[in-house]
């Protein structure tokens, strides 16, 4: 026969502090997790480093940013050409202040009497997410293509590091060494039914 005896059940006895600090700690542990991912996924380039292009419309009507994207599309090639035949910032720079004269004649001409200035300075850039990775808003050393008044939207994208304008020999690496992918489980089972 069992011998009767009292079974205990401790409990923890939180008072009402220790419950306060432990919040506390946990939201401190949660923030300093969500800096760290922002950290972790911020672009890594050098604002230094980075060059970009912009073109900045009249306005927002639909008749100035049509002519802001015709102009766009007009210089495209010119700027790309320019930062192809680039290794380095110096380079792209070079290479864009011998085109600059085109790159006006071409915009005026598109924008049929409207006044177009080319300037090269540091102007303010909103943050922008490039896959995983964030630039900051910040200053960035920049070619702006004014077209009037230049107060509608923006076009812009950067020029060193490439993203507007990637290597096209890269995307053809890639897209040659792309394999056929197998599933080993899947390979061995269906060599049982051969």
């Amino acid at each position: 026969m069992l011998q009767d005896y009292e079974i205990n059940n401790y409990t923890f006895k939180s008072n009402r502090r220790t419950g306060k600090l432990v919040l506390i700690v946990e939201f401190i542990l949660v923030l300093f997790l969500i800096q760290s991912a922002l950290m972790l996924f911020t672009g890594k380039v050098e604002q230094e480093e980075s060059f970009r292009f912009r073109i900045l419309a009249h306005s927002n009507t639909s008749d100035d940013q049509q002519l802001k994207l015709a102009i766009q599309q007009e210089i495209e090639p010119l700027i790309n050409n320019a930062i192809s035949q680039s290794a380095s910032k110096a380079e792209i720079v070079d290479n864009l202040d011998a085109i600059e004269d085109i790159i006006i004649h071409i915009a005026k001409t598109i924008a049929d009497g409207q006044e177009v200035t080319l300037e090269r300075k540091a102007a303010l850039f909103p943050p922008k997410r490039s896959g995983l990775f964030i630039t900051p808003q910040a200053p960035y050393d920049a070619y702006i293509l004014t077209i009037g008044s230049g107060r509608g939207d923006n076009w812009w994208c950067s020029l060193f590091p490439r993203v507007c304008f990637p290597d096209k020999e890269v995307e053809t690496v890639k897209e040659a060494e792309e394999e056929k992918v197998t599933f080993f489980v899947w390979e061995w089972i269906k060599s049982w039914f051969a």
